[in-house]
C-alpha cells in the first residue's frame, strides 16, 4: 500500500510504499528484503536522502508457523493501537502451534527472524546474550556496559557458534558465543518451566529475561 510520509532530512511529503503485512509463503521474495532491512528503506526524490520508513508490520511465515509484530513507539495513536491488539489477541487464539511475538523495531524484527531461520529459539537466546553480558560486565578489561544490546547475528563454523553483534566506541563489534552456552541455557529453561513467553504476541527482549535474574 501507499502512504505518505516526510522526509526527516528536508522534510518534504512523499507518497511512498509501505508493507503492513508480509507474508513469505505468497510473497517469499520479500525475505531477504526483511533480513537486510531494505524494505523498510526509501530514498527522498527532493534530496536523496534514505530514510526508514515508520509503520507498523506483521510478519508471517506459514511455514515456519511464526508471526512477528513490529510496531515503533508513536506510529499509532493510543486507540488505535488498542483496537489493532484486540484483533491480533483474536487471531492469536486461533493460531495454535504458532510462535509469536512483538518487537518495537526493524533491528528486533531482523534479529528475530534470523534467530528462526536458524532453528534457534530467541527465549534462549535472550538469556545467551544475558549470561554473556553479564560476564563482560564484569571484567574490567572489557568495559562493556551492563546494558549494551546485544544482537543475534547469525551462526557460524562447524561447531555453529553463536555470532553476537553489539555497539561499542562509535561502531559495531561481533562476538563469537559457543553454542555450549546456548545448550546450557537452553537447559535452564527446560527445568524451569516458569521461566516461558507469555501468552499471545509476547516481547522476548532483555527485560523479559531479566525478571528471571534477581
Amino acid at each position: 500500500m501507499q502512504e505518505n510520509q516526510n522526509c526527516m532530512n528536508c522534510g518534504q511529503l512523499h507518497e511512498v510504499e509501505v508493507w503492513n503485512r508480509i507474508n513469505v509463503r505468497e510473497n517469499p521474495e520479500l525475505k531477504e528484503r526483511v533480513k537486510d532491512g531494505s524494505i523498510f528503506m526509501w530514498e527522498c526524490p527532493h534530496c536523496g536522502k534514505p530514510n526508514l520508513i515508520r509503520t507498523q508490520t506483521l510478519y508471517h511465515d506459514p511455514d515456519n508457523h511464526l508471526m512477528i509484530w513490529m510496531l515503533p513507539d508513536g506510529v499509532l495513536s493510543e486507540a488505535q493501537e488498542k483496537a489493532l491488539e484486540s484483533q491480533l489477541a483474536a487471531i492469536s487464539d486461533s493460531l495454535e502451534g504458532y510462535t509469536l511475538r512483538r518487537v518495537d523495531g526493524i533491528g528486533t524484527l531482523i534479529e528475530k527472524v534470523n534467530i528462526f531461520d536458524a532453528g534457534l529459539d530467541d527465549c534462549v537466546i535472550e538469556m545467551c546474550k544475558h549470561v554473556t553480558r553479564m560476564e563482560m560486565a564484569q571484567n574490567a578489561s572489557v568495559k562493556l556496559d551492563p546494558d549494551t544490546p546485544f544482537k543475534f547475528f547469525r551462526m557460524d563454523g562447524a561447531d555453529n557458534d553463536l555470532v553476537l553483534s553489539y555497539p561499542k566506541e562509535g561502531h559495531m563489534e561481533a562476538l563469537k558465543v559457543g553454542f555450549n552456552v546456548y545448550e546450557d541455557c537452553a537447559g535452564i529453561i527446560r527445568r524451569n518451566p516458569s521461566v516461558k513467553p507469555d501468552p499471545g504476541f509476547s516481547r522476548i527482549d532483555p527485560r523479559w529475561v531479566a525478571r528471571f535474574f534477581r
